[in-house]
């Protein structure tokens, strides 16, 4: 058995090493891979196998998927060049005959009409009609989107966006990358679509109101336009074709496309998924 994780260096690849570990699975039957592997060199020191893997550098990608039983492929962060980066995954993943390849998509991708979910929506389409057998898991939002952005937010005393009074069933990278482990693990696990998604969706305002809470200092919801909304990312600096993306994704929240209610992440982490009250006050407590 050899599980291979790509973009294992970044926060959720190493969730998923962690998970994989905290499951049992030897070591040495784990493979950690990305560009910039010093950054796993704790992990080579628990006996984890650490190889370089460059989305864009077809010969990396097929060395590190050599003798490859199972593959998580984690999306890759590049916007706009993820489709290719994508196939090259898994074209090496047929190549090599691997069991089982595990993609990290997006919820709802099947229904939603999310700029940011085009590429995913692709990379399903190769992974059907590339015969390599697969499962796909569709992350819904993290809780660590917000969360991260807390000294921020706190700064400015309101939260801005374009979601209205949509819910998003956000959860943590960690409960995302104990569900990925769960499934590598399992046996049977070809075709399987799964759903993810925390088990209390929320809105903005109540997003607000949790900061507010953990904060003791009143925070607002102010909700623009989607337009304003990414010209006031992009005074921030945000490229502004990312700001939009951004801003049309609030606009999914808005509609419902980042709304779950299957279940699956807490009946594959086996307990209730993180609470936005739990994220939020771990996160003020650090701020």
């Amino acid at each position: 058995m050899s599980i291979v994780v790509t973009g294992a260096t970044g926060q959720l690849g190493r969730h998923v090493i962690a998970a994989l570990l905290e499951r049992n699975v030897p070591a040495q039957e784990i493979v950690a891979t990305g560009r910039s592997i010093e950054k796993l060199a704790d992990f080579a020191e628990r006996g984890v196998q650490v190889k370089a893997l460059d989305y864009s550098d077809p010969a990396s990608v097929a060395g590190a998927l050599k003798g490859a039983t199972k593959v998580l492929l984690i999306s890759g962060s590049e916007v706009g060049q993820r489709v290719e980066q994508h196939r090259t995954v898994i074209e090496a993943a047929k190549a090599e005959g691997v069991e089982l390849l595990a993609y990290t998509s997006i919820a709802n991708a099947d229904t939603t009409g999310m700029k940011l979910a085009a590429e995913h929506q692709a990379t399903e389409t190769i992974l059907r009609e590339s015969g390599v057998p697969f499962v796909l898991l569709r992350n819904g939002w993290y809780l660590e989107n917000y969360t991260d952005q807390l000294p921020g937010t706190l700064a400015q005393g309101a939260i801005a966006g374009s979601a209205g009074e949509g819910r998003v069933s956000a959860a943590s990278r960690a409960d995302y990358a104990h569900a990925a482990a769960a499934v590598l693990v399992a046996e049977d696990q070809t075709g399987k679509v799964y759903e993810l998604g925390g088990d209390e969706p929320f809105t903005m305002a109540e997003l607000a109101a949790e900061i507010s809470a953990a904060a003791g200092k009143s925070i607002a919801y102010q909700d623009l336009p989607a337009s304003e909304y990414a010209g006031m990312l992009s005074g921030f600096g945000v490229p502004e074709a990312f700001a939009e993306i951004l801003a049309d994704s609030d606009l999914g929240i808005a509609r419902g496309d980042l709304l779950v209610s299957t279940g699956d992440l807490r009946r594959l982490i086996g307990r209730p998924t993180t609470s936005l009250a739990e994220a939020v006050r771990s996160a003020a407590a650090s701020a």
